[in-house]
């Protein structure tokens, strides 16, 4: 805990009083491509990240978001073959469960002083957002070119190439707000760290007699993130992956991190759109709006501030 003296006593400080961190996980932080998709295996990564995350918690209050690419695929692969489906974004609000329940464990495990609470969030997306029309976002198993072109047939799905593979792809609308953000913003006020908008949030849509509705999309964890983190006012935006941070000559024996970025610099930089890319743009949406930093890392190294990429405001 932080700790400061009064009157000759020791109190404890209010955490309404620490700086507010959004904390995106990525999906992989529990399974991984490839790996058994077993209960065992995806609570002790969560027992891992927990660890982690709780080495922050006294110097800030928590929001976690998290990915769930691995574990909506999943399900998505189990509902192809039910004989009554239920629509994708059910699905991720089953993952959303199953991913918070594991966190929200393993993390009042690593805190005991603390209470965390899990909130399913609805993401607002504009039901006319051009990525209806072009769907990009990869979920479920990976098909040959000719199961692809037999699910095109069949299914109607969207199929796009994953490298000697081919894979379902849906829409990706941007983030527009969230229906729980209240909620959210209350929780963070005592000692509790929040879980929410699990792989991007729950995508609806408002009608036009204001109502809402669910819709089949997939939204960007990342984009999530850094809308949660502004609209919440929070000090700091950490998008945790698989490796420290922005890599120069990634993949190569001369990579090196790239510690810091101003806003111009990370915006000249030319990655792919299928890993950092838009975690960098997210980061510099958050930054744009706010002024403040946004930080990638991976999870291990979540507390090194020498092991992650720090982006910045440009200079005045």
């Amino acid at each position: 805990m932080l700790w400061w003296v009064e009157d000759g006593g020791v109190t404890k400080i209010h955490p309404s009083m620490k700086p507010l961190a959004v904390l995106g996980l990525g999906g992989n932080a529990l399974l991984r491509r490839g790996e058994s998709p077993s209960w065992a295996l995806q609570l002790e990564r969560a027992q891992h990240a927990a660890q982690q995350i709780a080495r922050l918690a006294d110097q800030y209050r928590l929001i976690i978001t998290h990915g769930n690419g691995p574990q909506i695929g999943l399900l998505a692969a189990q509902n192809d073959e039910a004989s009554s489906p239920l629509p994708l974004y059910a699905l991720g609000a089953e993952t959303d469960g199953l991913i918070g329940t594991l966190l929200e464990l393993a993390l009042r495990n690593a805190l005991p002083t603390y209470d965390c609470a899990t909130v399913l969030t609805n993401t607002v997306v504009d039901p006319k957002d051009p990525a209806f029309d072009e769907p990009t976002k990869p979920i479920g198993a990976v098909f040959s070119e000719q199961q692809a072109i037999q699910l095109t047939a069949n299914k109607q799905w969207v199929m796009q190439p994953d490298g000697p593979y081919w894979r379902r792809v849906v829409a990706s609308p941007e983030p527009l707000r969230f229906l729980q953000l209240d909620s959210i913003g209350h929780l963070t006020e005592d000692f509790r760290v929040v879980i929410c908008a699990g792989g991007g949030g729950i995508p609806v849509v408002e009608q036009t007699d204001g109502s809402y509705a669910g819709v089949d999309a997939v939204v960007d964890k990342d984009s999530v993130s850094a809308l949660l983190a502004v609209n919440l006012d929070a000090d700091i935006l950490m998008l945790l992956t698989d490796v420290p941070g922005v890599m120069r000559g990634f993949g190569t024996p001369e990579a090196q991190i790239v510690r810091h970025l101003t806003l111009d610099d990370a915006r000249a930089l030319h990655l792919p759109n299928g890993s950092m890319g838009p975690k960098v743009e997210s980061c510099c949406r958050f930054v744009e709006s706010t002024g403040r930093s946004a930080k990638i890392t991976s999870l291990d190294a979540v507390s090194d501030d020498g092991l992650s990429t720090l982006i910045t405001a440009n200079p005045t």
